[in-house]
């Protein structure tokens, strides 16, 4: 079992920035990829980042390439979400997952996910 905590949404104007972190608690966080999702109201969850379990692995949806950057501390258990150049269309709830295969971009098969924590970003 993993449980996931996520930290850091908030309210930012457009341009601004953003920390999220997710402090996962079970011993074998380290082996799984850990992933970044986000729901806009009215929308679907939709993939945003994901990091393989070395860190060796990187992948982002192109919305966010170049303005997002992923990174994850096993010795703290810990994911983290750095967002730059924060748009009004980045508006959502943000997510933390965990997936116990080589990729996490399909939300369907993740195995753990976190509660949540709302980002806003006003123009």
């Amino acid at each position: 079992q993993v449980q996931l905590v996520e930290s850091g949404g908030g309210l930012v104007q457009a341009g601004g920035s953003l920390r999220l972190s997710c402090a996962a608690s079970g011993r074998t966080f380290s082996s799984y990829t850990m992933a970044w999702f986000r729901q806009a109201p009215g929308k679907e969850r939709e993939f945003v980042a994901y990091i393989s379990w070395s860190g060796g692995r990187i992948y982002y949806t192109d919305s966010v390439k170049g303005r997002f950057t992923i990174s994850r501390d096993n010795a703290k258990n810990t994911v983290y979400l750095q967002m730059n150049s924060l748009r009004p269309e980045d508006t959502a709830v943000y997510f933390c997952a965990a997936d116990a295969g080589t990729s996490a971009i399909n939300s369907r098969l993740i195995d753990y996910w976190g509660q949540g924590t709302q980002v806003t970003v006003s123009s």
